[in-house]
């Protein structure tokens, strides 16, 4: 049984110790869970959804904090620090707070006569989930991985399920329509508890596995609604549900256009647990007031505007371009921009192509990314071409690409850094660099 002296030792261990790096199902982990002996007295939402769950796990989170509650937040993938994944009362678990819990998960996959071998994800899940369960906290917050139905969140039941929008995505893993997508995101519903959707228009599965299995399911635009104050439309909003209603509501710190509907399904789910974990409405405004999350339409200080968006799907591009046309003018927008191979690549491209004119386009460190030179190839096909105004060129790295962005834009233009999250990591670990 190895037990390694660091987490980064772990961490390298994990990485190559299941032969497959994406392995769906419940069998082994469940396994090892029962081993392990996980108690759970917290409060346990779980948050799946194509787009939005890191969004709105971080305003759930916040708002609890505000309340006063101790709060576990799980989230994926990590962007600089794997520490980032488990925040306990809203700070990241150190290496010390997080050892001991890979050491148990460990020692429970291996007290079988034949090892239960888990991936990097559910490992590594299970370790934070035993490191909450240990820090008596009130609350835990799962962002789902992929998916939902088997997904390795899903081994443990819900208080209160979120699915916060249902679109294309991991075709190869979930299906290749929103009504498959839509049945994988509901597997994390439970008999009787409830299953909060933000999706205006859901995909019929989700609301019929919802009823077959006697979820309380809350329909945004039913059971729940958002709309902007009433001559306050740039300022406030106002929303209610099957018992409550809370008016004039400063937006989310959060930028961005579906900024709302995700609050709106934190407050859905707050009020849905209103029994076991009361908040104020001062503490739903300071909460809103005070989250943060790097990464999602995050704009940076200073001039040229530097913009970090995770956008990798075209759901995404398609608020990405919204969120864009909402900043005002700007001479040129340059894009840094790198993909995983198996994503929509030319579905995020037509919802940008008109938005930006010069395109840095940049290999990632991992061999699941989709080249530079592959990216050129979809944005040919899309329709680029060159000119004094627009311009199309391959670097080696997110930082290399952004270097390039920066030496040619001026303080009239703005630079937009997106896609997969090792594209955002990159151009954060460059400019962190930079600041010291």
């Amino acid at each position: 049984m190895p037990i390694f002296p660091s987490l980064p030792e772990w961490l390298t261990h994990l990485e190559s110790a299941h032969p497959v790096g994406i392995d769906m199902g419940l069998a082994r982990i469940t396994r090892v869970k029962e081993a392990l002996g996980l108690r759970i007295d917290a409060v346990v939402f779980t948050v799946g959804g194509t787009n939005g769950k890191g969004s709105t796990c971080a305003m759930l989170e916040r708002i609890l904090l505000e309340a006063g509650y101790k709060v576990g937040c799980h989230t994926s993938p990590h962007l600089m620090a794997f520490n980032e994944r488990a925040r306990i009362n809203g700070e990241f678990a150190t290496d010390a707070q997080l050892l001991p819990h890979f050491e148990a998960v460990e020692r429970a996959r291996t007290s079988f006569a034949d090892p239960v071998s888990l991936t990097y994800f559910e490992f590594t899940t299970l370790a934070i989930i035993h490191a909450f369960a240990a820090a008596g906290l009130d609350a835990m917050i799962l962002e789902v991985g992929l998916g939902g139905r088997l997904d390795a969140v899903n081994v443990i039941d819900t208080d209160c399920a979120i699915v916060t929008s249902v679109d294309i995505d991991h075709t190869s893993y979930l299906g290749d329509t929103r009504e498959k997508i839509g049945y994988e995101k509901a597997g994390i519903f439970r008999p009787g508890v409830p299953a909060i959707v933000a999706d205006p228009v859901p995909p019929q599965s989700v609301i019929d596995h919802a009823e077959a299995i006697g979820a309380d399911l809350w329909l945004v635009g039913r059971d729940f609604h958002q709309q902007a104050s009433k001559g306050q439309e740039r300022q406030q909003w106002d929303w209610s549900s099957r018992e409550r209603k809370l008016n004039g509501l400063g937006y989310p710190a959060l930028r961005g256009a579906n900024q709302l509907l995700n609050a709106s399904a934190a407050l859905a789910a707050l009020q849905a647990m209103r029994s076991r974990l009361p908040v104020s409405a001062q503490e739903v405004r300071n909460g809103l007031a005070f989250v943060e999350l790097p990464g999602r339409f995050q704009v940076m200080p200073g001039r040229p505007a530097v913009i970090l968006d995770v956008a990798h799907n075209p759901h995404a591009a398609a608020t990405l371009g919204q969120n864009l046309d909402n900043m005002g003018f700007f001479r040129y927008t340059y894009a840094v921009f790198g993909a995983m191979e198996d994503k929509d690549i030319a579905g995020v491209l037509r919802h940008l192509a008109d938005k930006v004119d010069h395109w840095c386009l940049a290999d990632l460190p991992t061999p699941r990314a989709a080249s530079a030179a592959d990216l050129l190839e979809k944005l040919e096909e899309g329709g680029f071409h060159p000119g004094p105004d627009a311009t199309a060129a391959c670097f080696a790295s997110p930082e290399a690409a952004y270097r390039d962005a920066l030496g040619r834009a001026t303080e009239d233009d703005r630079i937009l850094v997106f896609g997969s999250f090792y594209t955002v990591a990159g151009v954060m670990a460059y400019r962190a660099t930079r600041a010291n």
